[in-house]
């Protein structure tokens, strides 16, 4: 709330606030009505504490003196107040006091743009970075609102086991960041949403505590749904696009705004450097204790102990965002020049068109399931369906290149996972992949497959990507055969319209004006194909004729060729064979 600090006692939050050069929070959700906020309405210091602290109703010092006015008794007030199960009742007499339950009462997400979206919120005027701060609003809200929808569940009163979904909605406090956590100032626009664990159950409308479960297996997801999100936003208000960027050989790439200068990347990742500094250490000790490389999870598991070690305290002098501009840029150009921070906007817009002249954003829902399903099945064996639906998110993110998509197209390629590709495992509760679907006859293709997840020289990610790219060419290969399966025979040909009198449309009309194509005639077809065909055996006994006929010219003794009969040019060609049959030795 004051810039991941702390704050002396005594500070009102405000000013706390002010000093640390950070804005205020404001509620998001629509879960704020059942308790009488609205959106956008600034978090104060009370409200917070007995919401995020207590987990009680924001409003709760109004309602327990209206209560007391009213002949209740002050215990009563207070319990009325409570929404849910009261933080005390975790405190049991007949445990140790190190045993006792800690309640969980908000989750913190963190909403961070791509690492050029940061560089372009600082260094560029003030119109880009208020159409930034926009967009990052709008992705951090539709994420928000689709967890809402899609993937917070409440626990049932009975059991704690079944599952529900919320009555109302979420309640969150959103507060916005400027700077990251190294010693030197860097911009690191991102944004905290605390969600209180306190919602409604949807059949008697009584207050209980989200699963956490639920949510937290849907994080990742729900990132991914934000960076398409964002990249989205940014592209249809400023017609930038983005282009992948290998971090890690062997990992994912992260998308980046085209044309941004990658040293000022490096420049402005004091904070990665100083993890990366520290992760070999603890890499070297994992290698000592266990005997083998850290795998996937491990990695991730030194990476965050890297960052807890190394976190420093957060600044404390107090300066405005105006402030903290003025001296990024003033850094940046001491670094790199003033012509690469002033022209990042000309270079966006001209490396904007060199991307859209070669890149054509097409989603192919058959490519790009295969490729999910080959790159979650490569890097996890078994998965869920959340798993595929952040893979499918990230395939429209590399396609697109921050074009708009469809909604509901993330779900439709997940669908057809799910329905094509997979079969269940483990009491169904996870699935993988069908290697039998996807290669129904080639027993090579699949031990190839096979080969490549137990292939641990590679990185996982980088295995996916050849799996990916053996299905995708399997698809190119049968829709191929599928094209030549459709024809009626191997020589058929379309049938010609009649010319036009008018000229040639240019490429952009005649795709404006394209139709679907027609079926085609099969005896008119069938015919023509057999005129081409005797056409084809005239000439080639022409040519058969003429070679004898050289030949002979240039025996000993031979006679003069004579003159070639000048109706043979004219001549027709022999009518169709029944069925359109090919000659022997045709031309298909």
């Amino acid at each position: 709330m004051v810039g991941d600090g702390h704050r002396p006692t005594g500070t009102p939050l405000r000013a706390a606030q002010d000093e640390a050069g950070v804005p205020p929070g404001v509620w998001k959700g629509r879960g704020l009505a059942a308790v009488g906020l609205r959106s956008g309405d600034v978090v104060t210091e009370r409200q917070a504490e007995l919401l995020l602290g207590e987990g009680r109703h924001p409003d709760a010092d109004r309602i327990e003196r209206e209560l007391v006015a009213q002949g209740e008794s002050p215990v009563k007030a207070r319990r009325a107040t409570v929404l849910g199960r009261p933080v005390e009742h975790n405190r049991s007499p007949k445990t140790d006091k190190a045993k006792e339950r800690k309640p969980w009462l908000a989750f913190d997400l963190t909403f961070r743009p791509p690492p050029t979206a940061h560089l372009a919120w600082a260094l560029m005027d003030d119109r880009h970075r208020q159409v930034l701060e926009l967009c990052d609003d709008i992705a951090r809200d539709k994420t928000l609102a689709w967890l809402e929808e899609s993937v917070a569940q409440i626990r049932s009163k009975a059991s704690g086991k079944q599952r529900a979904r919320v009555k109302d909605g979420l309640i969150v406090a959103v507060f916005r960041h400027y700077e990251s956590r190294a010693t030197e100032s860097r911009p690191l626009l991102h944004a905290h949403a605390v969600v209180s664990i306190r919602a409604r159950r949807p059949h008697d409308g009584k207050w209980g505590n989200l699963s956490a479960d639920s949510l937290m297996t849907h994080i990742v997801v729900a990132d991914t749904l934000y960076t398409l999100t964002f990249m989205e936003e940014v592209s249809a208000r400023l017609g930038w696009a983005w282009e992948p960027r290998v971090v890690t050989p062997g990992r994912r790439p992260v998308r980046e705004i085209a044309g941004i200068d990658q040293r000022l990347i490096g420049w402005q990742s004091t904070r990665r450097q100083q993890i990366e500094d520290a992760l070999p250490v603890l890499v070297a000790r994992y290698e000592e204790r266990h005997g083998h490389e850290p795998g996937e999870r491990a990695s991730y598991a030194l990476a965050c102990q890297a960052a807890d070690q190394t976190r420093p305290p957060k600044r404390r002098t107090a300066r405005s965002l105006s402030e903290l501009r003025d001296g990024w840029r003033r850094s940046a150009i001491r670094a790199f020049g003033a012509c690469t921070v002033y022209r990042l906007a000309e270079r966006a817009r001209a490396a904007t068109a060199a991307v859209w002249a070669r890149v054509r954003p097409v989603v192919d829902v058959a490519l790009a399931a295969v490729e999910a399903v080959a790159v979650v099945y490569v890097m996890r064996g078994a998965f869920a369906r959340h798993h595929l639906l952040a893979e499918a998110r990230r395939h429209l993110s590399s396609v697109l290149r921050g074009r708009p998509h469809e909604p509901g197209l993330d779900d439709q390629i997940v669908q057809a996972v799910v329905d094509d590709y997979t079969r269940p495992v483990g009491r169904g509760r996870k699935m993988t992949a069908d290697l039998h679907t996807l290669y129904p006859d080639d027993i090579e293709d699949q031990a190839v497959v096979r080969l490549l997840t137990r292939k641990r020289a590679a990185a996982p990610y980088e295995r996916a990507r050849i799996a990916a790219a053996a299905l995708r060419a399997r698809v190119h290969a049968v829709r191929r055969a599928d094209r030549l399966g459709s024809r009626t025979m191997s020589h058929t040909v379309a049938v010609p319209t009649a010319p036009s009198s008018r000229p040639r449309p240019s490429r952009p009309e005649r795709r404006a004006d394209r139709v679907p194509e027609q079926a085609t005639d099969v005896a008119a077809v069938d015919q023509t194909g057999a005129m081409f065909e005797a056409a084809v055996a005239e000439m080639a006994a022409k040519l058969q004729k003429g070679v004898k006929d050289r030949a002979a010219a240039h025996r000993p003794g031979s006679q003069p060729m004579a003159p070639p009969d000048p109706t043979h040019h004219t001549q027709r060609p022999a009518p169709p064979r029944p069925g359109g049959a090919t000659p022997t030795g045709g031309v298909g």
